[in-house]
């Protein structure tokens, strides 16, 4: 079979592999449609990923598909419609007991989405893979593992409906949060860079759109859209650079929540208002990844037809595309190309 391989820093090669085989519990799905990310980008420029991947390993984690081969007490049957998710806890660690499967010492992660076939553990099987009605496409059922690290992100900002929150960055991930917020019935202030996320974010439920721009003061910006320039409820930074960090606190109001969802490289420091931080009783909180929960909740959202799926989908491609859709994406924010997400098809569009 057909697979994308990741060697290092940009070395990405579409490469014939053994096509696996299932052991007891575990399925084989032939993949339906995969997904570019973000994350995925981020690995392909680094070259490693030091929780999930490290080369040479087969690469991609958002996907959905066929189940073509199952182990002896897998809970699902050959044919059957599925969305696996690239992870699942232990339930048996310190940080699993304490509700922060997310945490989990044994946290299993799972790779290898752009390829004709991929293998699901056993664990994943069981604990996070779901099955796909038959009027899902499987491009939209494949968009729930981002989501579901947004829902989680979400619900640990207590987002609640009449919450003004600002998201800074439109990329995919910011795009997801915004249109959430909007679905939970929250206010949403975009912070976007280029001329072309500014109808994107609209799209995704942004009531107002501050665009980053020279001898603009971004934060005074998005707080004169508050009332009484007080601040917002929630700050989501989606960007993971220091200076965004520190907008999201600046940005803020007295007792409001600061989610720092963007993940900066090991080693990135950032300078805060103690003061501020203290007598303001701002809370400061990060979210990673998912949970089976969250998987779940996403999906169910994704399933009700309130999310706009079709409205991510920018591009469609086959399997031999992937090595040159990696290398676009390095250069597509400075172009301004307006691409969400790429669906993968490895059978064919």
């Amino acid at each position: 079979m057909q697979a994308a391989v990741l060697y290092g820093k940009e070395d990405l090669r579409l490469e014939m592999v053994e096509r696996p085989t299932a052991a007891p519990g575990e399925i084989i799905v032939r993949v339906g449609a995969a997904l570019t990310c973000g994350t995925d980008l981020k690995v392909y420029r680094r070259g490693y990923h030091a929780m999930m991947l490290k080369p040479p390993m087969p690469f991609g984690h958002e996907l959905a598909g066929t189940v073509a081969e199952a182990g002896d007490g897998a809970k699902f049957k050959l044919g059957d419609r599925v969305v696996a998710l690239n992870s699942a806890p232990c339930d048996q660690c310190y940080w699993c007991n304490k509700n922060q499967q997310n945490l989990c010492e044994d946290l299993l992660f799972n790779n290898g989405a752009y390829a004709d076939y991929i293998r699901i553990p056993a664990r994943i099987v069981e604990k996070n893979t779901l099955t796909v009605p038959e009027d899902l496409p499987f491009e939209y059922a494949a968009l729930t593992e981002p989501l579901a690290c947004v829902i989680r992100g979400l619900e640990e900002s207590n987002a609640q409906p009449g919450d003004l929150m600002v998201v800074i960055g439109a990329g995919p991930i910011g795009l997801m949060f915004m249109h959430a917020a909007e679905l939970a019935g929250v206010e949403v202030i975009a912070v976007v860079k280029r001329d072309d996320q500014i109808e994107t974010a609209r799209i995704f439920g942004a009531k107002h759109v501050v665009q980053i721009a020279d001898g603009v003061d971004t934060v005074a910006e998005v707080r004169k859209l508050t009332p009484g320039s007080r601040g917002v409820d929630i700050a989501i930074e989606a960007v993971a650079t220091p200076m965004t960090w520190e907008w999201a606190v600046d940005m803020v109001r007295k007792g409001g929540m600061v989610n720092f969802f963007g993940g900066p490289p090991s080693g990135t420091r950032v300078q805060l208002d103690t003061n501020r931080l203290h007598y303001g009783d701002i809370t400061l909180k990060a979210s990673f990844h998912h949970t089976p929960a969250t998987s779940r909740t996403a999906f169910e959202l994704i399933k009700s037809g309130r999310f706009k799926c079709a409205e991510y989908i920018t591009g469609r491609a086959g399997l031999a595309d992937v090595p040159a859709i990696f290398k676009k994406m390095m250069v597509r924010s400075a172009e301004g190309v307006k691409d969400i997400k790429t669906a993968v098809f490895p059978a064919g569009m």
